[in-house]
């Protein structure tokens, strides 16, 4: 898989630096991997979750959420949104245009 962009990933962990490694493996698996339905997702990361059109990954336990798009069929992981639990509990995210 190609993950666009990783610069999200990066800017969340400068301002939490507690999640650069966790961000960094999901990184990691997720290049390594060729996905072609959420259940092979699954088998990677079994707490992933399909919200919509959306692929919601836990990060470092349950503190953060990782927000993704994923096109199965060009092997591509967008990213839509890095949060907090707490930012997440909010649902401000689903206003997101690829939320459906």
């Amino acid at each position: 898989m190609h993950v666009i962009s990783n610069t999200a990933l990066k800017l969340f962990y400068q301002k939490y630096p507690d999640a650069e490694s966790s961000l960094r493996g999901w990184n990691k698996a997720v290049k390594s991997a060729k996905w072609q339905n959420i259940l092979e997702v699954r088998e990677t990361f079994n707490s992933a979750d399909s919200v919509g059109e959306l692929t919601v990954f836990n990060i470092q336990g349950n503190k953060y959420r990782l927000i993704t798009f994923i096109d199965y069929q060009s092997q591509k992981v967008f990213i839509r949104n890095v949060l907090t639990h707490a930012e997440y509990d909010t649902n401000k995210w689903k206003n997101d245009p690829w939320f459906k």
